[in-house]
């Protein structure tokens, strides 16, 4: 695949930067005021007293002589013992001028001369004044722009490339060698796919929709979580296409002067116009796509000022030239809602998390360069991944290669993959870390603990694997739940059992070592209990007293989820009381069924301690007899 910058897609020489021409400048003059005016250069004159310049006429060494009748002084050359030519002057003007002129004209080899002598190289002085300070200067300027730019990774370009300004980096993919990239590369996104196939087609055959009215869309939003394959979707419409794809991130358009931003956001969209059908691809838009301040007051004039001209750009550009643009974020409510209304981006693509089915495709993707053993069951899996983005599912199975090789087998197996999802779920095993005992013993009956209370709940997932081996994540031990099938919606009597089944830990603690014994180990189960039950109440709608209320709203849902609530003091403080109330009913929920199972919670915790990972058939043959 070629890759080519903007600015390399010309074949013309670079230029020579600006301190080449000054440098060639000087040295001409130095080599003309050199040649041309070689007994002109500036002499250094040594001042003598007036009688050894007496004493130097009667000698006979004194060549020439030069009364200056301006500063009353004498200046003349002569010839020292070494017979050396040098330039002298004498401060001391005689009282009678006229003796001293009869006693030099007795000498013959003494020339008189009505021009000093000693008198400075007009070209070399005005080198001296000025040239050389302002080369001096340029060359400072030089380097300093030259060392900022190689530190701001070339964003305050120096003297030789000044003209970059404005100028969008954007990668081009040449139409003659594409992306290298098509649909078949992208798997477990169905209905994007579906979607952008429709700009594939117009760009194929715009005739087709021409002919009936039908337009382009302008610009295509593509939305979802990150790993979620936006930016592979994009790649691969220009690989369908087979048309130049400009590739441009958001935070290329931020710049620390007014205006350079809205510059190239003007020369990313010459481009395109110049290359059309193209497709354009703003990766991570809401950079500079962010809401405008409505206050006046703290906005970031050059952001906006790139906002404005992206949205002039949108509406100026013809789309039926076939120069489409797609963008992608993870945050579509931070977006400026003139940015998102029809004519500008006028279709949005939801690229969200994939379901069972997508991740199997996905995992097959990945794994088809990879040496895979025949016996794989990639549906297992699959369900042991719920909730896995596509480069999670990616990294799955690179880890699980690169486990292959420290095992030194040629192919990937089962227990490969799976170990792998461990090690991105809770880390790596830390087979060296030292746990005394009792800690040992006390993480066994915590971890059983949770998967009793999981097994015996109606409408819980299975339980697949319980370890006690310390994970690189800090956790020392977990219980693994894996649904048969994918599940979407989850009802209450569901979401109560599942805070019940994370207070299980922390409940076996309570009846086997008692409750003024209890650790530190229960932390992130006590988190997830309470986020749950908190949800419940604020967000899904399942309590009596609040009913069918929505008091809390969810920000950047692609991220994480962070939710606030919008309610008054008062209803805050009945949900913090309903939360406490919910999470003690599962806490005590947890111990009956704990009391009533003893003997089995024994059992397996000492079969645990034993084997240090049961899997979940041992478990439930343990539990059913």
């Amino acid at each position: 695949m070629k890759e080519v910058k903007n600015n390399e897609v010309k074949s013309s020489p670079p230029k020579k930067p600006l301190i080449f021409y000054y440098m060639l400048a000087l040295i001409v003059l130095m080599l003309l005021n050199v040649f041309l005016f070689p007994s002109m250069l500036e002499r250094q004159v040594l001042e003598v007293p007036y009688s050894q310049f007496l004493t130097m006429v009667d000698g006979g060494q004194v060549e020439q002589v030069a009364l200056d009748e301006t500063d009353r002084e004498i200046v003349f050359i002569a010839r020292d013992e070494n017979g050396k030519q040098g330039y002298y002057k004498t401060g001391v003007w005689p009282d009678d001028g006229q003796r001293l002129l009869e006693q030099l004209s007795s000498h013959e080899e003494i020339v008189f001369t009505a021009e000093i002598p000693t008198q400075a190289n007009p070209i070399l002085s005005f080198l001296v004044s000025w040239i050389v300070p302002i080369f001096i200067f340029i060359l400072i300027g030089e380097l300093l722009s030259r060392w900022m730019a190689k530190k701001m990774g070339g964003g305050l370009p120096g003297m030789g490339n000044a003209m970059t300004f404005g100028k969008a980096n954007a990668k081009i993919y040449v139409e003659e060698a594409s992306t290298g990239v098509s649909f078949a590369d992208v798997a477990g996104q169905d209905e994007a796919k579906e979607s952008l196939m429709e700009v594939v087609d117009f760009l194929h055959d715009p005739e087709k929709y021409a002919s009936i009215g039908a337009k382009l869309p302008k610009g295509v939003l593509l939305v979802g979580p990150p790993g979620t394959g936006k930016t592979l979707l994009a790649k691969a419409v220009a690989g369908e296409a087979k048309v130049p794809f400009f590739s441009i991130s958001g935070s290329e358009f931020v710049e620390m002067f007014v205006g350079m931003g809205a510059a190239k956001v003007r020369d990313l969209f010459k481009q395109a116009g110049e290359k059309a059908p193209c497709i354009v691809f703003i990766d991570e838009i809401d950079a500079i796509g962010k809401k405008r301040d409505t206050g006046g007051y703290g906005g970031n004039d050059e952001r906006e000022q790139t906002l404005n001209q992206l949205l002039a750009e949108m509406d100026g550009f013809d789309s039926s030239k076939g120069v489409v643009l797609l963008a992608a974020t993870n945050r579509p409510e931070s977006l400026d809602p003139a940015l998102m209304r029809p004519g500008r981006f006028d279709r949005r693509v939801p690229v969200e998390l994939p379901d069972l089915e997508g991740r199997i495709a996905i995992l097959k993707v990945h794994g088809k360069d990879v040496h895979i053993d025949g016996d794989v069951d990639w549906s297992a899996i699959a369900r042991a991944t719920a909730g896995a983005s596509g480069a999670e599912l990616a990294n799955i199975i690179n880890e699980g290669a690169l486990r292959a090789v420290r095992q030194g087998r040629k192919t990937v197996t089962q227990a490969d993959l799976e170990e792998s999802v461990e090690t991105v779920i809770a880390g790596a095993q830390r087979k060296n870390a030292v746990i005394s005992p009792q800690e040992k013993k006390l993480v066994a009956y915590h971890e059983v603990g949770h998967a009793l209370v999981a097994a015996l709940q109606s409408h819980s997932a299975p339980v697949t694997k319980i370890t006690i081996v310390p994970r690189t994540s800090g956790a020392l031990g977990y219980t693994m739940q894996v649904d048969e099938g994918e599940k979407r919606l989850m009802s209450r009597t569901e979401l109560t059992n599942k805070i019940a089944t994370f207070t299980g830990g922390r409940a076996a603690e309570e009846l086997v070592f008692g409750a003024e014994n209890v650790t530190t180990g229960a932390s992130n189960d006590i988190e997830q209990a309470t986020k749950l039950a908190r949800a419940m109440i604020t967000r899904y709608g399942m309590t009596d007293q609040f009913d069918m209320v929505a008091l809390e709203t969810v920000q950047n849902q692609y991220l994480g989820g962070d939710a606030s609530l919008t309610c008054s003091a008062e209803t805050a403080a009945e949900i913090d009381r309903q939360v406490v109330d919910t999470v003690k009913a599962a806490h005590q929920k947890a111990l009956s069924i704990l009391r009533e199972n003893s003997g089995k919670l024994q059992e397996l915790a000492e079969y645990l301690l034993e084997k240090e990972t049961i899997t979940g058939e041992e478990f439930m043959e343990i539990l059913k007899r």
